[in-house]
């Protein structure tokens, strides 16, 4: 690996003109915004290919490029179907079907933010309300995420403290989403979408290239199957390149149940009802905009999360072939032929002498899986002959088995020293995009949902003072919450817990109100109540990442980490599984026993179709 790393002035000078760039954009947006309309969707003035790179870069963020690329790189390329789903999903899906009903109902009624969308829609106070207060809530979590993901790469590259990291990601954000608005927000956003596009067509060439092509890449690692970690392997691992072992019943399938349900079908699902992302829809005037944003945006996604889900992934055969020595006792024998083998992993306590490596969290000598490449003898700390081997390992050991790490490591330890400036500035791009996007949402969802609605002011210019100081509040949770949670992937447990808990509440209404007619307030509102309970029941007693994190089910059971913990694979299905369809048939049932929406207003909202 690499020694110690510094900020020179060159780097200085660069993260200057970045950040200087960024604030003489946000600073146009700022000159540009003089309505609450301006504020709220860009005065639904946006160009398509400023529209799609936003919605792309918004979409994208240090979550999906550090947190599920250190997924990848734990997990393998199963997470490469989160790409797939992303682009169905989150791109086709997203915009030729529910884009322009989301634009035409917008602006039908006049609406500005994703819950006053859903309060128009159902002529509901509750609607609107409910869905602001869960925003306001819930979506510093996902920010928190997303500042994690840049902070934990400016420590890594840089060596900054993480708390200094931390707080110069707040700073620089908040600097330019709180004057600006959403203008400020794209087109910032469009900006920081090319450096992103930039850094990640390197990083693809350079990851390939030291591996010697696509094909022995892919292969390479495909042989490394038997160098999974043993405790991967108790899950369901099957290899970096395969997908995990499918069954039910037994712990030995409860990768797959982690993968799927929670990465693949929770994220992928979710950004469906993400707020920050249907808002955009609101942005342009008309359909063609949207169908020409469409191929923009899925070669965009294509790059920005196809990218780090190899990279990760391939980060184990870069490691195995490139990375720093380690020396140890084999443990275990895996494939002779190849020179895998479980080792025992030592340092020198004095010259000559070798001690075993203690894992700080078990008290256990530390076993990784190496490829040998060398054997030496040693002596032990007492005097005995030792006989030691030198090896390299997957990337797993040099993160020292956090995720979160694997990207920064690999960029650290790989890429040549001005790459690793502009992957920074890459992440700084993914990070401030997605963040300037999650606030400027806080800050609706306060000001023009829950201020305005509580209130009775609608309409005033005092509510855009309110989302300035909600962004604000937002920003400090997401900064506190960043600061004291730092538990293995984190960053993507975040996204995940935010995007499930978005589907299951949102999707429902969203689509219902979109498409059906018949969908009634009471439905609405009684949808979004099973969807949001029935999901936080699940994180708090079931999920046992999170049920165990928070404490509650221990504290209820005596010390078990789910009240299904004796019920194999239960404790790893993802919250989404159960809650959206109970939300579905929730939608479907009481609106089907409820007094239909007025048919005055029906016409309002779909005029295009009354009368038939």
């Amino acid at each position: 690996m690499t020694s110690n790393p510094t900020v020179g002035w060159v780097d200085i000078v660069v993260i200057l003109g970045y950040l200087l760039t960024t604030g003489y954009l946000g600073w146009l947006g700022y000159r540009g915004t003089r309505t609450a309309a301006d504020f709220l969707v860009g005065g639904r003035s946006a160009h398509p290919v400023v529209m799609a790179v936003s919605y792309g870069a918004t979409f994208i963020s240090t979550a999906a490029i550090v947190g599920f690329g250190g997924v990848a790189g734990m997990f393998g390329m199963s997470l490469m179907w989160l790409t797939f789903v992303n682009i169905l999903f989150g791109i086709l899906l997203a915009f030729t079907v529910l884009g322009e009903p989301t634009r035409r109902l917008g602006h039908h009624l006049g609406t500005h933010t994703f819950p006053e969308l859903l309060g128009a829609r159902y002529q509901s106070k509750g609607v609107q309300v409910f869905a602001g207060a869960l925003i306001a809530l819930f979506m510093p979590l996902y920010s928190a995420a997303v500042m994690t993901g840049g902070t934990v790469f400016v420590v890594t590259q840089f060596g900054v403290d993480f708390e200094v990291a931390l707080l110069v990601f707040a700073l620089i954000t908040a600097a330019y989403v709180i004057p600006g608005g959403l203008k400020a927000v794209m087109y910032t956003d469009t900006f920081q979408g090319l450096v992103m596009i930039v850094a990640m067509v390197y990083l693809l060439w350079f990851t390939y290239s030291s591996l010697g092509g696509v094909e022995p890449a892919h292969r390479y690692l495909t042989d490394m199957a038997d160098l999974v970690p043993p405790s991967l392997q108790a899950i369901g691992h099957q290899g970096w390149t395969a997908m995990p072992a499918f069954g039910w019943g037994a712990s030995g399938y409860d990768l797959w149940w982690t993968v799927v349900t929670a990465i693949i079908l929770g994220v992928g699902i979710g950004v469906l009802a993400q707020p920050q992302l249907v808002v955009r829809f609101m942005t342009v005037r008309s359909r063609r905009e949207l169908d020409r944003a469409v191929p923009i945006g899925a070669v965009f996604i294509l790059l920005m999360v196809g990218t780090p889900y190899l990279v990760g992934s391939l980060s184990n055969a870069w490691f195995a072939q490139h990375g720093p020595l380690l020396k140890g006792q084999v443990v275990k024998e895996l494939d002779t032929a190849k020179g895998h083998a479980l080792v025992g992993l030592m340092k020198e306590a004095s010259p000559g002498r070798w001690a075993p490596v203690i894992n700080p969290k078990t008290n256990q000598p530390t076993v990784a899986p190496m490829v040998l490449t060398g054997r030496e003898a040693g002596l032990d700390t007492a005097g005995q002959p030792l006989a030691l081997v030198s090896g390299r390992s997957p990337s797993v050991v040099y993160a020292k088995g956090d995720p979160d790490q694997i990207i920064p490591t690999f960029i650290n330890a790989a890429v040549p020293r001005w790459f690793g400036l502009v992957f920074f500035l890459c992440l700084l791009a993914a990070a401030m995009s997605t963040l300037s996007s999650q606030f400027h949402t806080i800050g609706t969802a306060v000001g023009r949902d829950l201020y305005e609605r509580l209130t009775g002011k609608s309409g005033r210019e005092p509510s855009v003072l309110v989302m300035r100081v909600a962004i604000m509040i937002g920003l400090l949770m997401s900064v506190t919450i960043s600061y004291n949670v730092r538990e293995e992937y984190v960053i993507a447990r975040f996204t995940a817990i935010f995007f499930g808990l978005c589907a299951a509440t949102f999707l429902p209404a969203y689509i219902g109100g979109l498409f059906w007619r018949r969908a009634t307030r009471a439905g609405a509102l009684a949808s979004m109540a099973v969807g949001l309970g029935v999901s936080l029941f699940w994180l708090l007693l079931i999920k046992s990442k999170e049920a165990s994190a928070i404490g509650l089910v221990q504290w209820l059971t005596g010390g078990k980490t789910s009240v299904l913990a004796g019920y194999p694979n239960w404790p790893m299905v993802d919250p989404i599984i159960v809650a959206l369809p109970l939300a579905i048939l929730t939608l479907l049932l009481v609106s089907a026993f409820t007094k239909p929406v007025d048919a005055r207003h029906l016409g309002l909202c779909f005029p295009e179709t009354s009368g038939r």
